[in-house]
């Protein structure tokens, strides 16, 4: 049905209050009067003068007049008819569970609901509860980003399954030619042992066969000489004539080998009689996740103070100290860069200030790159410099890398990359290599611009995960990488995020400026906990290689703190 031309006012939805319709031809008028008849060929409520009309042209004599009252009890009657059934029972909906959440028809309530302690008729409760027409619409932009989102998801599991099907001809294309290497590989090796074998061999038996031709010839000239001692000698000569003819012929014969060469198959590779569909080795697999599987409550961190210091000007800073950025070194110690004063300072475990270093350049952000070296974006430039800080908490410049985008935040992808948060600049993350090749990730990121201090980011390194900050809108995005997916986590504990960090069981950590809060969420947007800490304004977190400890600092003007948590679960 076409807009009714209603006059609505922000109550105009409770039960029971009576729609003022206008007349839809004298609103085209800029004038207002209320309709008295509803046209359902001209689709529009009219009041008595236009409706007249249709009394004065034949063309128009044809067409359905009912009265206003008549029109909108069919238009709420045709509205509800897809929303009022029960699914089950085709039974009007009457009754409300409040224990479960669920709408029920009689059927249900007596059928399915008899055990519930709370059941009401929705005629008692429904003007209590009905929500304005724009939380409703909200929901419904929600559900329609849900929906969408589904599609999305559905979308790339088509491809990722045709991805892994593919993967899966490849990776048995790739086993069978490693297999046929290998056995080329081991008939070369076993053919070049067997010439080796065979070489040795031959050069043995011909060696016995020349001293067999000479045994043979000697023993062939001596059957005269041994005819003769037989026929003529004495006993004892022909007692030694014996022993010593055919003794060494006797040993050789007694020592005569037979030679033969064979290849047996190692019983751990040994393959089975044909078929092979029947002694398949290896196994297809199909998994499936879901989201509500994951035990949440096994994720959940407790914070336990550990320590805490006031920031307080000292005698060679030029203001009140502000750490932009924060970073556990390897060995525990703590590294920070104050803005303010263009510092660069070195923290024990036990937050006692070990080392500074005067910068000559506004730091922004820092992260420790390996065991002595730590990298920082500036906010006066095209840069990233690195710093040297060793084990005796000696700071000393190192290079600086020049880059073509504005970086603020700073955290390691891997051993050779960092991610990057931007500002001024539309494309709000990036990748920097540590030589200073900068490209993009390959998922779209909203064209939204960031102006400095607006937006941090971090990455989750094990589900290729980007998580990125909005102060001003309360919202984090959380981009799977691999996916090109997105998830959108606003809660009413979410208050102008800052800063972020990737906590125990790769969890997200978040500073919440405005509620003093560290607020822990999943990495499918659950809100898992959330602290409220002794800090007013939290600003920049981080969080130890083990998980095992937090650090947390604020941007409070004349109340600068950092402390440090021990995390448990």
């Amino acid at each position: 049905m076409a807009d009714s031309g209603c006059k609505i006012g922000e109550d105009d939805e409770v039960p029971g209050r009576v729609k003022e319709n206008l007349c839809q031809p004298c609103l085209s008028k800029d004038k207002e009067t209320v309709a008295d008849k509803f046209c359902s060929t001209c689709n529009e409520f009219q009041c008595n003068d236009c409706s007249n009309v249709h009394n004065m042209l034949a063309i128009l004599k044809n067409h359905k007049l009912v009265s206003v009252n008549e029109a909108n009890v069919a238009s709420i009657s045709f509205k509800m008819k897809a929303l009022d059934l029960c699914d089950q029972h085709q039974h009007s909906f009457e009754f409300f569970c409040e224990d479960e959440k669920k709408l029920c028809c009689s059927k249900c309530a007596i059928v399915n609901h008899r055990k519930c302690h709370s059941v009401v008729e929705i005629e008692k409760i429904a003007g209590n509860i009905i929500s304005p027409i724009s939380t409703l619409g909200e929901k419904l932009k929600e559900a329609k980003e849900a929906a969408e989102s589904v599609a999305r998801h559905i979308r790339s599991s088509k491809d990722q399954l045709a991805e892994d099907i593919k993967e899966i001809h490849v990776k048995i294309r790739r086993m069978r030619d490693e297999v046929m290497e290998m056995f080329a590989d081991l008939e070369d090796s076993v053919n070049k042992r067997a010439e080796t074998l065979k070489k040795e061999t031959l050069e043995n038996l011909t060696k016995k066969q020349t001293q067999n031709k000479k045994d043979l010839a000697d023993v062939t000239s001596c059957l005269e000489t041994i005819e003769s001692i037989f026929k003529n000698g004495t006993p004892v000569q022909k007692y030694i004539a014996e022993q010593k003819m055919g003794s060494n012929v006797k040993e050789e014969c007694q020592s005569l080998e037979t030679v033969n060469i064979s290849f047996q198959f190692d019983e751990t590779i040994k393959l089975p009689p044909l078929p092979v569909t029947e002694y398949v080795p290896g196994q297809l697999k199909l998994n499936f996740h879901h989201q509500g599987d994951v035990n949440f409550a096994n994720m959940m961190m407790k914070l336990t103070p550990v320590s805490s210091i006031d920031l307080k000007k000292t005698g060679d800073d030029i203001d009140e100290p502000f750490y932009t950025g924060i970073d556990f070194l390897h060995d525990g110690r703590l590294v920070a860069v104050d803005s303010k004063n263009e510092k660069c300072l070195v923290y024990n475990e036990k937050l006692v200030k070990v080392g500074s270093y005067r910068l000559s350049y506004k730091p922004l952000s820092v992260v420790v790159v390996s065991e002595e070296e730590v990298a920082i974006t500036r906010g006066d430039g095209y840069n990233i410099e690195f710093l040297h800080v060793s084990k005796c908490n000696e700071v000393t410049s190192r290079r600086s890398l020049k880059v073509k985008t504005k970086y603020y935040s700073i955290c390691l992808k891997d051993d050779r990359q960092f991610v990057v948060g931007t500002y001024d600049e539309p494309r709000p993350v990036r990748i920097v290599s540590l030589t200073g090749e900068e490209h993009d990730f390959k998922v779209n990121f909203p064209n939204k611009t960031y102006s400095i201090d607006t937006s941090d980011c971090t990455y989750i390194k094990s589900s290729d995960k980007v998580v990125i900050t909005d102060r001003d809108e309360h919202t984090v995005y959380i981009y799977d990488i691999k996916k090109g997916t997105r998830v959108v986590v606003k809660d009413d504990k979410i208050q102008e995020p800052c800063g972020a960090a990737v906590g125990p069981s790769d969890t997200i950590l978040l500073c919440c400026r405005k509620t003093n809060t560290i607020v822990q969420i999943s990495q499918s947007g659950q809100v898992l906990s959330s602290y409220k800490i002794d800090m007013k304004m939290p600003y920049k977190v981080c969080v130890s290689r083990d998980k095992s400890f937090l650090v947390v600092t604020n941007n409070y003007i004349g109340n600068g703190k950092m402390q440090k948590f021990k995390i448990s679960t």
